[in-house]
């Protein structure tokens, strides 16, 4: 496809019927087959089961049911249906999991117009941008492969060792040293320029003001996403061009497609590989991880010019258990101990470090001694993050002499193990036992007795050492629990309520007539039956497979996922009581609306009984207000007429 037809034909949901092609794809979707194709499944009664890939499970967590058309995890406490599953696994927001399950199912979204010529690139709708850098990059690829300029880059590649095939895999690509090269390929129209400024891969210039290509006389390395879009590009300069940047290596600015803290080189070719092997070999390089897949470690992946980070290793999570870091074997590979410990710590990962020997980078050493003695490294020389920290703290220090040096480096240790949450009544079992570890093997190393790490411990955190706070966005699990407690106080028969209704959807109208949503207090369960009210005003019956299409929030589908399989539960399992099993599903309906009323009341009766007190009512008011109060007495305690006394 041309630049041209890619801009033309830009995909969205925005137009139309949004909840038509929520349904279409969910019905084109069978949930078996889409989580079938990220981690194994064997039937088990009714549901299909697997290892949970979001946790260290050991036995078959997760289930998938195909009747409902759902996933549940009971450890994670995570479910929801093929569009919060994407989400999940994939790391992307609703839009995008709507999309790839739309292209999966062979399914076209409609068609809408592109913006006109005037529109700022910031506002481009993403497909748009997406297209556009795909495009780009099959230029800049065409032009390594077939164009006689792109001799020197070819030449560069082959010296560095770099196959065909990988070229071919890996989408690399040349800018030759022009400034509107790629510019005129596009044949140069004003919106097809600030497309690709909005991209990153025109840049403006200081004197002059015009657009110039940002890559050129650079060999290119296209950089995907874990989907395999291509989102940016890094650059590697040529000095036989003569380029006049003082930069070796330059990488795409941010843009809304690319954010280099968020992105690993190399994860859409080695994401299969690292869910196998559930392990993450993290390189510094490009070509260290290109080689890194030729010499058969397809489970190589490289940060972008950057230090590891926090977003980085929340990604590899979702398809590792073990990350090795592997440092070059230079000064500036020696000195990351201290920043490589605080991940290891803040994050609760299994992180080890691997320093390559002779100053060496990987692309070198493999080259230099093969994948069996790079094999024989991470097997033997990998050591976990406290271990490599421990060692670069405490390199030079005389244990027998030097008190101060031996001080430092605890402090320098201990400083950073404070960093991470404080161990409290919540905290779960895997979490204590990793900083109980941390401080006996800290004891062992430092020949101290371990309660006096753990006192020195609580100190640095009262001084207020900084703990790892929640990014934007997110609320820590204690603010999630107050808040949960303090914004439904009708949460236990409301969920005992929704559950009723999803097990028999035909009790909704009652339930509506009798329980009006603005009276049920606050929350996510109030949300859902609102919800449900609102469909049926519209006239369609709220089943569960109809409500979980009116969300898009993962928690929320996550939700009803609970309170399905709770409500299913009851019924299949005899969880009701012998007398809720003789009931009628309207006479349960009316027993939890009068448990409503009677909870509203109570809410109501302090300030009741403080108008009565207070006196500032007069003798009618006063009147009816007893009134109310003795009917809702009477309510509370089944008696529905007055009684003669």
């Amino acid at each position: 496809m041309d630049f041209a037809s890619s801009v033309a034909q830009e995909f969205a949901v925005s137009t139309g019927s949004p909840l038509d092609a929520k349904e279409l794809v969910r019905q084109a979707i069978d949930i078996v087959d889409l989580v079938g194709s990220f981690i194994p499944l064997r039937r088990q009664g009714r549901m299909f089961v697997g290892l949970c890939p979001w946790h260290e499970d050991t036995r078959p967590s997760l289930q998938v049911n195909p009747q409902r058309q759902s996933f549940k995890c009971w450890v994670c406490d995570i479910g929801g249906d093929i569009f919060s599953f994407i989400m999940k696994i994939e790391g992307v927001e609703f839009r995008e999991a709507l999309t790839m399950l739309a292209d999966r199912a062979g399914i076209a979204l409609q068609p809408v117009q592109s913006q006109p010529a005037g529109t700022p690139p910031a506002a481009y709708d993403k497909r748009v941008l997406y297209q556009a850098m795909a495009w780009a990059e099959k230029q800049y690829h065409d032009c390594l492969l077939n164009r006689p300029e792109a001799e020197p880059a070819r030449r560069y590649l082959q010296q560095r060792g770099i196959t065909a095939e990988s070229i071919e895999k890996f989408h690399l690509g040349f800018s030759p040293a022009e400034r509107d090269w790629i510019l005129r390929r596009a044949e140069g129209s004003q919106q097809r320029a600030k497309i690709l400024e909005a991209i990153g891969i025109l840049a403006g210039s200081a004197e002059s003001g015009t657009l110039y290509d940002r890559f050129k006389g650079r060999v290119l390395f296209s950089i995907r996403d874990a989907q395999g879009r291509p989102v940016g590009l890094g650059g590697r300069v040529l000095p036989e061009l003569g380029s006049a940047s003082p930069a070796k290596y330059i990488n795409s600015p941010e843009t809304p497609l690319f954010s280099k803290s968020n992105l690993l080189y190399g994860l859409d070719a080695a994401r299969d590989a690292i869910r196998k092997s559930r392990t993450a070999l993290v390189m510094e390089g490009y070509t260290d991880c290109i080689v890194a897949h030729q010499y058969g470690f397809g489970d190589a992946v490289a940060v972008l010019g950057t230090a590891l980070g926090e977003s980085h290793i929340r990604i590899l999570r979702r398809f590792a258990d073990r990350i090795v870091l592997i440092l070059d074997g230079d000064e500036a590979g020696q000195r990351r101990a201290n920043e490589v410990l605080e991940l290891f710590v803040a994050q609760q990962v299994d992180l080890r470090i691997l320093t390559l020997p002779e100053g060496l980078d990987p692309c070198d050493f493999l080259h230099q001694h093969g994948a069996a003695a790079f094999t024989e490294l991470l097997t033997t020389k990998a050591v976990d993050a406290l271990d490599h920290a421990f060692q670069a703290a405490t390199r030079g220090v005389d244990f027998e002499h030097d008190v101060h040096g031996v001080e430092r480096a605890l402090e320098q240790l201990l400083s950073v193990v404070a960093k991470a949450p404080r161990l409290g009544s919540g905290t779960d079992a895997q979490q204590q036992a990793r900083e109980w570890k941390l401080l006996s093997k800290l004891a062992l190393r430092f020949r101290l007795p371990e309660d006096a790490l753990r006192k020195r411990l609580k100190e640095l955190r009262r001084q207020g050492v900084r703990r790892p706070s929640a990014r934007p966005g997110e609320t820590t699990s204690a603010t999630v629990t107050a808040s949960a407690k303090a914004e439904e106080e009708f949460a236990p028969c409301l969920r005992e309520l929704l559950e009723l209704l999803l097990r028999h959807p035909e009790c909704w109208p009652a339930a509506r007539a009798g329980l009006p949503a603005d009276r049920l207090g606050t929350g996510v369960c109030r949300e859902i039956y609102e919800t449900g009210c609102r469909l049926l005003e519209a006239g369609v019956t709220p089943a569960f497979d109809r409500l979980m299409l009116e969300f898009d929030q993962p928690a929320i589908k996550s939700l009803l996922v609970e309170l399905d399989e709770a409500a299913q539960a009851k019924g299949a399992c005899g969880e009701l009581s012998r007398a809720e099993r003789n009931v009628s599903p309207a006479a349960l309906l009316e027993e939890l609306i009068r448990t409503f009323q009677q909870k509203e009341a109570e809410k109501q009766r302090p300030a009741q009984l403080g108008a009565l007190r207070d006196g500032g009512l007069d003798q009618g008011q006063e009147i009816e207000l007893l009134e109310q109060i003795i009917r809702q007495e009477r309510s509370r305690h089944g008696i529905s007429k007055p009684t003669d006394e």
